[in-house]
């Protein structure tokens, strides 16, 4: 029998109630990092790694191969090191969630909704007029180092301004625009592209978008100049193909939501969280979901192509949301819910 079942049968016989206690503890963390990772190129990264190593070892203790077995003891003290630098991204993202968990009151409604209405009656002008936008909400995060890439402004959101700043040959239209307090603060802004693999078929505008919803807790609405849909990203996630009435429910519960205190609040800050659903006109209807945007496969589907969301509840590996035709379904029917 190999030495790692021994040495496991040794340890199983010698558990106790603190033993159980400290194996449960160790468990809800590794739940925790892979519900971050879930999605991420580092989950491949990880989960490739650990098929190497337990095959490493089993062909080491099987066979007793003495350099495998010296390389299996030693290396794990280089992961102490590589880890960190290897998942530098993941952690500094998860250090930001729990970070941000705290007690905050909710927005006041007479903040939060002459915004919600000046950018979805200004994006459904730009759609009609197939003028490409991005504009960017702060929330607890500040977004300091993203204003300073731009023009500073200075007024209340409208339909108009948001038409003339994106209007195609404007000076202020190539970059984001961000609102802060209710006022917008800065056109033009720079800001990081996504790091993670994308579809190649989504814009520059969407990379933007999910690149600074993952690197901070704002939250990003982009119109596309190809097709005219509008898309709102946060937490690196998207939700795409969205009409007048799903823009704004998606927005006022992004903007306008509570957030939770104490262990609540750290566990609300470490899992994707989803929308309640809306009702309008009388009847209940299915809120829209955020989901991971598509990773890029090589070239597969065509521009005009896009696969929308499985039902909640499902993979969100599985789920695709880009910019093109949607399929046959609705998209209140395919959307996934961050959780």
């Amino acid at each position: 029998m190999p030495d790692f079942l021994h040495t496991f049968l040794d340890t199983l016989a010698e558990i106790d109630a603190r033993s159980v206690v400290d194996i449960l503890l160790i468990a809800a963390i590794c739940y925790a990092l892979l519900q971050l990772l879930r999605g991420t190129t580092a989950m491949a990264l990880l989960r490739g790694g650990l098929i190497i190593f337990v095959a490493a070892s089993l062909v080491a203790d099987t066979l007793d191969l003495t350099v495998l077995k010296w390389l299996r003891t030693n290396i794990l003290t280089g992961l102490f090191v590589a880890v960190p630098i290897i998942f530098q991204p993941e952690i500094r993202r998860t250090l930001e969630r729990v970070g941000r968990a705290r007690v905050a009151a909710p927005r006041p409604r007479d903040e939060v909704d002459p915004v919600i209405d000046a950018i979805a009656r200004g994006c459904a002008e730009l759609s009609r007029k197939r003028h490409g936008a991005l504009i960017v909400i702060e929330r607890e995060t500040g977004l300091e180092e993203y204003i300073a890439t731009g023009r500073r402004i200075d007024a209340a959101p409208s339909e108009e301004l948001l038409a003339n700043i994106f209007f195609r040959n404007a000076p202020l239209h190539d970059g984001a625009l961000i609102i802060r307090g209710g006022r917008m603060v800065a056109a033009a802004c720079t800001l990081p592209l996504s790091e993670a693999p994308l579809d190649g078929h989504l814009g520059t505008r969407h990379k933007a978008a999910i690149g600074v919803t993952e690197r901070t807790d704002a939250v990003a609405v982009i119109v596309s100049e190809e097709t005219g849909d509008i898309s709102v990203a946060a937490n690196g996630r998207l939700a795409s193909k969205l009409d007048d009435g799903r823009l704004r429910a998606l927005l006022a519960d992004l903007l306008g939501r509570q957030e939770r205190g104490g262990w609540r609040g750290w566990l609300a800050a470490i899992r994707p969280r989803s929308s309640p659903p809306s009702h309008e006109t009388g009847r209940s209807r299915p809120s829209p979901r955020l989901a991971r945007p598509p990773a890029y496969r090589g070239g597969t589907g065509g521009p005009g192509s896009a696969t929308l969301l499985p039902h909640a509840g499902e993979d969100a590996e599985r789920s695709e949301a880009g910019e093109g035709v949607p399929s046959a379904k609705t998209a209140s029917e395919h959307e996934e819910a961050i959780r």
